[in-house]
């Protein structure tokens, strides 16, 4: 869905579209009626989503396990009161506007139910997940969106289809480093593979080597003569570590940049 209007709903609109998501989701898997839904009232871009940890699943789900009544089947909807999410659930401003725009859910009850029902959504959302019509008319009435498609996504059809797009605007190399960050923050990837910035994920953050220009000369560029081609290889390698940068930092991967002496060996210097 496209962004036109306010990002965050009251709660009453807020609590009226997780009824219409709970009516849809028991559409496709009945047994998603007996758990409880979670969600908030408000969009967010994919990049506030995929990080590390999870947190805005992991929040939502703080939140609810404060909810009253007896779990199994409720629809639990954070809206805004005068204008504020709940905890730490307001969208960032920075990434308003994109052209693709997401309602976290969680799903949530006993273990053996809650997988069942994952394993059908992870097969079947993709193919068959297009939201009911009465729910997409509603969302875009209470979010004053002009929708062109709305349908639902596991985090790993979501993960997908980001790994798709990256691939089409030319960062495909930095995904599996992105990937590990997002899945098993605790592993360590490796980005080393020339023409590309060498990049090393350890400990949490994602370290950049930063090479003076005959350091990048002698490992990416050994045997060029023309200055011209020197000067502009040099220049884009800069800025693809700025991209490599901007795009870690927006799916909440601390970046840190690594000096390399001239003599010193890059690996060593970022691992």
């Amino acid at each position: 869905m496209r962004a036109q209007g306010p990002d965050t709903l009251a709660q009453a609109d807020a609590g009226a579209l997780g009824e219409h998501i709970a009516r849809d989701l028991a559409g496709f898997v009945p047994a998603a009626a007996g758990l409880d839904l979670i969600s908030v009232g408000a969009h967010y871009d994919p990049v506030e989503l995929l990080r590390p940890g999870w947190p805005l699943h992991g929040e939502l789900d703080q939140l609810a396990a404060r909810a009253p009544g007896e779990a199994g089947g409720r629809v639990i909807a954070f809206g805004a009161h005068e204008g504020r999410l709940p905890g730490a659930l307001s969208p960032a401003p920075e990434h308003a506007g994109g052209p693709l725009r997401l309602v976290p859910l969680v799903l949530r009850g006993d273990a053996g139910t809650t997988a069942a029902v994952a394993d059908a959504f992870e097969r079947e959302l993709m193919e068959t997940g297009m939201a009911g019509a009465e729910t997409a008319l509603h969302a875009q009435e209470v979010f004053g969106l002009a929708i062109e498609h709305a349908r639902y996504l596991t985090a790993h059809d979501l993960l997908a289809m980001t790994a798709l797009q990256y691939e089409h605007a030319g960062i495909a190399p930095l995904w599996p480093v992105l990937e590990v960050a997002l899945l098993s923050p605790a592993d360590e990837a490796w980005l080393d593979a020339a023409p590309e910035p060498l990049v090393h994920y350890t400990g949490g953050e994602a370290r950049i080597a930063l090479f003076s220009p005959a350091a990048w000369r002698a490992r990416y560029a050994a045997g060029e003569d023309d200055e011209a081609r020197l000067q502009r290889g040099w220049m884009h390698f800069e800025a693809r570590q700025r991209q490599f940068d901007a795009v870690l930092r927006a799916h909440g991967v601390p970046v840190r940049f690594d000096h390399c002496p001239d003599d010193a060996d890059p690996r060593s210097v970022v691992g």
